[in-house]
């Protein structure tokens, strides 16, 4: 794996940074209603995402998620810019404007969904890399859902596969304890998740999903054992989010200590405290990333709000059309 250097924690400072504010930029232009329908932010999680790109190759690594997915394909490249006017709606979108919060999308940039099923994208990311080892290309693909997808049946089938066809995908189960609004404790009668690869023989453990640098080590042994031909890899990351599940969560279940305390153990933070410690930088340095940031977040938030909104005609024009199809009566 990369050494974690000074320029690793300052990138991974204002990257984390950049993630947290770009997401509370949404959730504040969400009451304004200028983004709609469901905004499901990652606040609190962004260690998981960091650390997984540091282990990653981004020239041929892939990824797929689920709906919680706007700072994921920021992280491996695509401009945020398009990203807000995705959200906004925006024919400048990384989808023009048609698939919204839950449905980032950058071929591109090796970034395949933001889905909206719960744990629909667990077998697809089995099926890209099926296809990457089908065409003898050197990539791992990671396949992160929530713990609340844990319990999909898909899981088990893929699972099953992946490992008799010793494919190159590391499943990511990012566990930040209440899935949509129950406990991880209520929903089985074990509460340690990454166990589930055991039954498939399938190496898996847990990791503090906190602390990138555990995340990094984590991700670069699991990559590492794909790409060289030894198959497929089950990673728990136990994490946090701060927000609700979505904007309209309510958050019952759970009390506003609880969220206090794990604040503490804040990634961003964590990744600062170091910064500061070991005179990697100043305060006044930090303060001058801080800003950085800020701007790059207005800068999103004036490109999603400049960009136009589609033609009507784009309904039709991304509708797949095939004028001889079969069984259809054409009108004389």
């Amino acid at each position: 794996m990369q050494k974690v250097t000074k320029e690793v924690y300052l990138k991974w400072y204002e990257d984390m940074l950049f993630w947290r504010k770009f997401e509370d930029k949404l959730a504040a232009v969400y009451i304004q209603q200028k983004v709609r329908g469901f905004l499901h932010l990652y606040n609190g999680q962004e260690a998981v995402l960091a650390g997984a790109l540091h282990a990653m190759d981004l020239t041929k690594d892939k990824m797929i998620t689920a709906y919680r997915n706007h700072v994921q394909p920021i992280g491996m490249g695509v401009d945020p810019k398009r990203v807000m006017a995705e959200l906004y709606g925006k024919a400048t979108g990384t989808s023009k404007g048609m698939g919204g919060s839950m449905h980032i999308f950058s071929k591109e940039h090796r970034f395949y969904g933001g889905h909206g099923i719960v744990g629909g994208q667990i077998p697809l990311g089995a099926g890209i890399a099926f296809g990457d080892k089908y065409h003898g290309v050197d990539g791992v693909t990671l396949c992160c859902f929530g713990d609340g997808a844990a319990r999909q049946g898909s899981l088990h089938e893929s699972f099953n596969l992946a490992m008799l066809w010793n494919l190159p995908v590391v499943f990511v189960c990012e566990n930040n304890g209440y899935a949509m609004g129950t406990s991880v404790e209520r929903t089985a009668n074990h509460e340690e998740i990454w166990k589930l690869g055991l039954g498939y023989e399938m190496p898996c453990g847990p990791v503090d999903g906190m602390d990138p640098v555990k995340v990094a080590e984590a991700f670069d042994e699991a990559i590492t054992r794909a790409r060289t031909g030894g198959g497929p890899t089950f990673l728990e990351l136990k994490t946090y989010r701060y927000r609700g599940h979505s904007m309209s969560d309510a958050q019952h279940y759970r009390t506003k200590e609880e969220v206090e305390e794990y604040k503490k153990i804040d990634p961003i933070t964590q990744v600062k405290d170091i910064l500061l410690k070991k005179k990697y930088a100043t305060e006044e340095e930090i303060k001058v990333i801080d800003k950085r940031v800020k701007e790059r977040v207005l800068e999103c938030e004036k490109f999603a709000e400049e960009s136009p909104f589609p033609e009507v005609q784009q309904l039709y024009d991304v509708v797949y059309e095939q004028e001889d199809y079969p069984f259809i009566k054409h009108k004389l």
